[in-house]
């Protein structure tokens, strides 16, 4: 044996010797294969196995239809809700390539859908623009189907394969022929893998409208199988102008102060497509793209559009002598307020941050938007001087509001809300100080208020009253909210500060208030003006960690006037205190019409006509049985208000989400907002689909 050998030889010994520490060895590791991976960490790949994760799946196959377009290849897109719970995707594509991949042994329909990480957009020329870069998108859907078929029209041939739980369940194979080209894939999503197969039409169409907006000349029908209405089964979305009329449809009931401004440019094998348009409203409302993905939380392109906006509207404001030498320069907040906006990127190598892709981090693109942006908008102001001076109008106006806001913020911070003895409700605290473990009851009413102190568990439950209906702040701009003795007081109790803008993306110079802070907050912190949540420069910031309370209730009465009191609440929380909506912080109690006593010692609630008749009958009607209809949360006894709707144990209360920011951003605008005829029309529409004027849970 030479040496080498020997030296071998010990090398293994050693390694053998050590394999097992505390019973920790090689074979403790676990190694996946296929697609494995995806079913044992599903939210890994879709984010979650709620109907959040369900509706996921159809997105990513819709992405790859998507691509096809992008590619030059796809003119229509057929998606399909069957009545069985099977979504069907079909486009008029390339088709995906079914002969034999050189490595992987098998064709090229398997390996997209069975192998992570594989597909035709990580090079070659076909996908120049693609959102879907992780290669995980539809072979995670296979994975996550109890079964998926897939069919290929292509080079004359229709093929077909049939997928279970992401193994193939037969070869791919030939079953007729084809004129034409394209991929069909159908999919019954896994009932072991998501918690309830349930879906929502509404967030189909607003995705597909949404991509048909971004796809100009695009296709998109999507049939509904599972509506009982004709009339509902079937929409096609087809926009030739794009996110030009997104915008349009954004601002249809905010009277807009000019026509839809477009423009777009290419620099570096990147696009971008911008299309704005202020309106009489007080919030912006700015959604921005990258391939095609909504980029909720913003990133480079929105950064580079801000700081364009800023500086050519200053620019502007001061050539035509709006604003003079000494006047101070219009802030972000400022020249956005009013505005509606869509920014879409379509970009060779994006880098997204998370499967997600809720956030673009590609640093050059922020210096494109910004220069194209600034090129092309100062062109537009130049070009048309009426459509300019009412937008600087607007920034000037917004200005002098928000320092009359700013002066009214130093007043609270110099004298607390909390010990304002003239507050018309008082915050009645909890003992418990970890956020986490309490919540904030925002009680109608001063005598319900007094009912909600007495029953409450003071250890973890805090209570403040609020006396009538609080300001209609879509109506109102910020310095008149400050001015409500209500507002401030709800937002002294919550501790976070309040956000002028609808979008929670920080800006380049613009000015939020805070209650609580002393000094301006900085939130530059990435060096690209995003900043981090709602940072800026010159203003303190709106800052969710020094919330509260983990759980904020409105709890109002079950009636007409009940209901408006808490639209105007929903409202103010979705204009200044969006993230908490946002984050799943606020809550509705629902309390009920009726008490029934049955004898001496059996209580029931509830909530409406047809429970409490269920209930009457379960019990059998009797002598002794008492129904109290509750008029209103005061003329509730501190126990029956504990009981119903404070009580963890047995209370309903239901959580306020927010599933897609555009229609929750139109409804207020119709509902709360100054044009009466949106209103009326939505009133008549509904009318006939209201059937308890009290209640309607």
């Amino acid at each position: 044996m030479t040496d080498k050998d020997e030296t071998k030889n010990s090398e293994s010994t050693e390694l053998n010797n050590d394999a097992s520490i505390n019973g920790y060895d090689a074979d403790n590791l676990q190694i996946l294969k296929g697609l494995e991976a995806v079913r044992l960490r599903p939210a890994m790949y879709i984010g979650d196995t709620t109907s959040r994760g369900l509706h996921h799946l159809f997105s990513e196959v819709v992405d790859n239809s998507i691509d096809e377009h992008l590619a030059g290849c796809c003119t229509k897109i057929d998606v399909i809700l069957s009545a069985d719970n099977t979504v069907t995707v079909v486009d008029n594509g390339s088709g995906i390539p079914t002969d034999i991949h050189s490595e992987a042994g098998v064709s090229g329909v398997e390996v997209a859908m069975t192998m992570l990480h594989a597909g035709g957009k990580f090079g070659g020329e076909h996908y120049k623009v693609s959102g879907g870069l992780h290669g995980v998108g539809v072979s995670a859907v296979n994975a996550l189907s109890e079964w998926l078929e897939v069919r290929v029209k292509r080079g004359g041939k229709m093929y077909y394969q049939k997928y279970c739980r992401g193994i193939p369940c037969s070869p791919l194979e030939v079953i007729g022929d084809a004129d034409t080209t394209g991929t069909s894939v159908t999919y019954l999503a896994d009932s072991e893998i998501f918690e309830e197969i349930q879906y929502h039409p509404s967030i189909f169409i607003d995705r597909l409208r949404e991509l048909a907006f971004l796809n100009k000349g695009l296709i998109i029908a999507f049939t509904n199988e599972q509506a009982d209405d004709e009339s509902e089964r079937q929409r096609v979305f087809c926009y030739q102008n794009g996110i030009a009329e997104f915008v349009e449809q954004m601002n249809r009931n905010k009277d807009p102060l000019h026509a839809v401004v477009y423009f777009g440019g290419e620099r570096d094998d990147t696009s971008i497509e911008v299309a704005l348009q202020y309106n009489e409203s007080f919030q912006e409302n700015i959604r921005t793209y990258a391939n095609n993905i909504h980029t909720h939380e913003g990133g480079t392109h929105l950064s580079g559009f801000k700081t364009a906006l800023t500086r050519v509207i200053n620019h502007y404001a001061r050539k035509s002598g709006a604003l003079k030498e000494k006047d101070p320069n219009l802030s972000g907040d400022d020249v956005r307020e009013g505005l509606g906006a869509i920014i879409s990127v379509k970009i060779k190598h994006p880098q997204f941050e998370g499967q997600t892709k809720t956030k673009l981090g590609n640093s050059e693109l922020e210096g494109i938007v910004n220069s194209i942006m600034g090129e092309k908008f100062g062109e537009f102001l130049e070009e048309h001087p009426t459509a300019a001076r009412r937008i600087v109008d607007k920034a000037l106006t917004a200005h002098r509001a928000r320092e009359a806001a700013r002066k009214a913020a130093d007043m609270v911070k110099r004298q607390s809300a909390l010990e304002n003895a003239s507050l018309p409700g008082k915050l009645a605290d909890c003992i418990e100080r970890d956020p986490l473990k309490s919540e904030l009851f925002l009680v109608e009413g001063q005598s319900a208020g007094g009912n909600a102190k007495l029953g409450r568990d003071r250890r973890t439950q805090a209570i403040l009253p609020l006396r009538g209906k609080i300001l209609n702040v879509e109506k109102a701009r910020m310095d008149r909210a400050l001015e409500n003795e209500e507002i401030k007081s709800l937002v002294a109790a919550l501790g976070t500060g309040i956000i002028h803008s609808s979008m929670d993306n920080s800006d380049d110079d613009g000015a939020e208030l805070d209650f609580e802070a002393d000094t301006p907050s900085d939130g530059k912190k990435n060096g690209n003006g995003n900043g981090n949540g709602n940072g800026n420069s010159n203003g303190a910031t709106f800052d969710k960690s020094k919330l509260r309370y983990d759980r904020v209730i409105i709890m109002t009465d079950a009636d007409v006037d009940g209901s408006h009191i808490r639209t105007l609440l929903l409202t103010f929380f979705y204009r200044y205190m969006k993230p908490l909506v946002d984050d799943g912080h606020i809550y509705i109690a629902m309390p009920p019409f009726y008490r029934i006593k049955a004898g001496k010692d059996k209580i029931f609630y509830a909530k409406d006509d047809s429970e409490r008749d269920e209930i009457l009958r379960s019990i059998g009607v009797k002598k002794d049985v008492m129904v109290t209809r509750f008029k209103g949360l005061g003329e509730m006894d501190a126990k029956d208000l504990a009981d119903t709707t404070m009580n963890v144990e047995m209370r309903r209360i239901q959580q306020v989400k927010v599933e897609d920011a555009i229609d929750a951003d139109d409804m207020f605008t119709v509902l709360l907002g100054d044009k009466v005829e949106p209103r009326k029309a939505f009133i008549e529409a509904h009318a006939k689909e209201v059937k308890n004027l009290d209640w309607h849970a």
